[in-house]
């Protein structure tokens, strides 16, 4: 995934200034998941869950990130596709529900971790995890294609 934003931030820095601080968001939410994760270099204990602060703090972000995607940047989004014609609309009317079902799954991985006595659901997080990380995977790689629509078409 980090990958994946290094080659986005590449690709697409500078173009718009809303774009830039999502990707930026986007690095932020991707760290802190490398961190719960245990992911190099933040490895941690298998029978050790992380602190409670990093959960919340990285529920916040992954809620800030959700929002700002839904809220401001496929608003804009959606106004080129506008601009662009049929094709660009029909592509953002395809993956916008495909977006969401990423948005639910990080929706009941906040509602069930972010304000609640961790050590309850130790043999549930681990799986949660990473059933959001491939979830954000896939999410990102729909952004991706949504951003290169607006790039290509705007550029």
């Amino acid at each position: 995934m980090l990958t994946q934003l290094e080659k986005a931030q590449q690709k697409w820095g500078g173009v718009n200034t809303a774009i830039d601080d999502w990707l930026a968001e986007r690095q932020d939410l991707l760290v802190h998941y490398c961190k719960l994760a245990g992911m190099k270099p933040y490895e941690r204990n298998d029978n050790a869950l992380p602190e409670k602060q990093d959960i919340m703090q990285f529920c916040q972000l992954m809620m800030d990130y959700v929002s700002a995607g839904h809220f401001e940047v496929y608003d804009q989004i959606s106004n080129a596709c506008k601009e662009n014609g049929n094709n660009s609309i029909a592509l953002a009317q395809s993956l916008y529900p495909r977006i969401n079902q990423t948005t639910d799954i990080a929706l009941e991985f906040n509602d069930k971790y972010a304000e609640t006595n961790i050590e309850q659901l130790f043999e549930e997080f681990d799986t949660d995890l990473s059933k959001l990380g491939q979830a954000l995977e896939e999410r990102l790689e729909l952004e991706d294609e949504l951003i290169h629509n607006l790039y290509t078409k705007h550029s």
